[in-house]
């Protein structure tokens, strides 16, 4: 008998290995669908399990009595065979198909639904499945499985063919994630019909009535618009009900309303609507200014890096989500990053050049406590109190940022601890002492490409407050509401700001119920074109 040579030799062992190889993947694979599949039924399977007693195949009477984990695992739990059996067809049902053998997966589906009606009557009517009812199922089901595996579909067949639809289930699901983040985002961004009726209606008013806009003109040049011994606070919204509600809710719970001033920023269609709004309503006798956006001709494409990026059809393309940026994060694809009521913050000092302390307020908190000892806060020289967020890791900057891009990981600390916008105390004299909108047009303008951040107003605030941030005792401001429902109601109690951040916005209807409540105590349900356009 003739050796083999030691190359033959070294050749066989490899090929003996590569057969292993692929059949442990094989297994792996077939062992990946199985937990699959058991996820997709595992609620009914928990049901049933819930009222399924094991019963030994050699006893006569049924055994009532709740499952524990050594029964589930047992191979005698006329469910638990079953549920395995329906894996492995459901399994074969897919094969069969694949080889258009279309016959065998008819006869496998109708036993997968004969399984599946009889479970379920089991978990009806809480009594364990008996041998008489399981056995029929559990022999033609194996009959079935084994005719499968004798019809031609080996290892690799059936390897090659889970793969494929096991990649083409996670690109199904990845679509459906992406569409229903589009589908929330959207949803938070229209405006209910019957807030955008009030809109309407106020304009209106604004229009037909030339006393208002004179009222208006009058208190244009209010000597408290600019007196530094009051408390200022600015709003950037075109939601009227919303600023109305920040508003309302700030002078409510302030000590003394009177000494309080508003300073709202809007766009120009919902400019006549906020002046009619805030015309027509009081406010403890508290001090509103609207302003509108357009007025601001300073704030063009030759001095802010924000208005020419979100002038150019490319951003704007991304954002809005062009055909070539179908890759683009769900996220991203939301008109309120290209409105520059989003951005102006950024330029509070430009603004309002007399005053030199403000709180920043975004539209979608209830304020719960009196927030002027804010102005009386030591801020150790910095320019912003606001309160950091990285109690939990994912709240650091590394998190924001791009800190592959050396531009962003020479000169910021990954770790450093992440803070809020929607509550913040602005020191105007230390910013413009910093010069804070200078460093913030420097990110924007490296920024050009997208590489160092993708969205949003808080990765370009880190880098423009970097140092320059003092931290406010968590009470101040808590987050959450727009997307958390399990809040403790001890913190919301204690806090001195809610903010509505996330999707779930107060005004919708997909809001979280038990804190919209928090919410609609402060609308001015009286006025007339509220209550018309609520009803109506």
């Amino acid at each position: 008998m003739m050796r083999r040579r030691p190359a033959e030799s070294r050749r066989h062992v490899r090929r003996r290995f590569s057969h292993l190889i692929w059949v442990l993947l094989g297994l792996f694979l077939i062992a990946g669908l199985f937990l699959f599949v058991v996820q997709h039924n595992h609620h009914e399977d928990r049901l049933i399990d819930q009222h399924v007693s094991e019963r030994d195949v050699n006893r006569a009477q049924p055994v009532l009595q709740h499952l524990n984990f050594t029964e589930v695992s047992s191979a005698t739990s006329f469910s638990r065979q079953l549920a395995e059996q329906m894996t492995l067809a459901k399994a074969y049902v897919i094969i069969s198909k694949e080889h258009n053998n279309l016959h065998l997966a008819w006869q496998l589906s109708s036993k997968i639904r004969s399984c599946q009606l009889l479970l379920s009557k089991a978990a009806m009517r809480k009594e364990p499945i008996s041998l008489e009812e399981a056995e029929p199922i559990i022999r033609s089901l194996s009959s079935l499985i084994l005719k499968a595996q004798e019809a031609h579909y080996d290892i690799a067949t059936t390897m090659m063919t889970m793969k494929s639809h096991i990649q083409a289930l996670e690109e199904r699901a990845n679509a459906a994630t992406v569409q229903s983040t589009l589908f929330g985002q959207l949803t938070s961004e229209a405006l209910p019909k019957s807030l955008h009726c009030l809109k309407v209606k106020l304009t209106t008013d604004w229009i037909r009535s030339p006393p208002l806009q004179e009222l208006a003109d009058e208190k244009r040049n209010s000597p408290r618009l600019v007196d530094n011994n009051l408390y200022h606070f600015c709003i950037f919204s075109d939601n009227v009900v919303a600023a109305s509600v920040v508003v309302n809710s700030t002078t409510s719970n302030a000590d003394h309303p009177k000494q309080l001033v508003f300073h709202i920023v809007t766009n120009g269609i919902s400019y006549g609507a906020m002046q009619a709004w805030f015309l027509s309503n009081d406010f403890k006798g508290s001090t509103i200014e609207v302003k509108n956006i357009e007025e601001f001709t300073w704030l063009n494409a030759s001095y802010s890096p924000i208005v020419k990026q979100l002038r150019d059809p490319d951003s704007r393309a991304y954002y809005l989500g062009g055909n070539e940026y179908l890759g683009v994060e769900p996220k991203l694809r939301n008109p309120k990053y290209l409105s520059l009521l989003n951005h102006i913050r950024f330029y509070i000092p430009e603004i309002y050049p007399q005053l030199e302390k403000v709180v920043f307020l975004d539209d979608d908190v209830v304020v719960q406590k009196d927030l002027t000892p804010l102005f009386s806060l030591d801020m150790h020289g910095n320019v912003n109190g606001a309160v950091e967020t990285c109690l939990e890791a994912f709240h650091r900057y590394y998190k924001y940022l791009n800190f592959s891009n050396p531009i962003i990981s020479s000169k910021f600390d990954p770790q450093a601890c992440g803070w809020a916008f929607g509550m913040n105390i602005f020191d105007l004299i230390a910013w413009r002492t910093a010069n804070v909108t200078a460093r913030y047009h420097h990110w924007q303008e490296q920024n050009a490409d997208r590489s160092l951040w993708k969205l949003g107003t808080l990765p370009p605030g880190l880098l423009a407050f970097y140092g320059l941030t003092e931290p406010l005792d968590r009470r101040w401001h808590v987050l959450g509401l727009g997307y958390d429902a399990n809040i403790d109601n001890r913190l919301m109690e204690s806090a001195a700001v809610i903010h509505f951040n996330g999707n779930m916005k107060p005004w919708l209807k997909l809001a979280i119920g038990r804190y919209k409540p928090l919410w609609e105590r402060y609308i001015n349900q009286s006025h007339p074109d509220y209550k018309y356009c609520i009803t109506s």
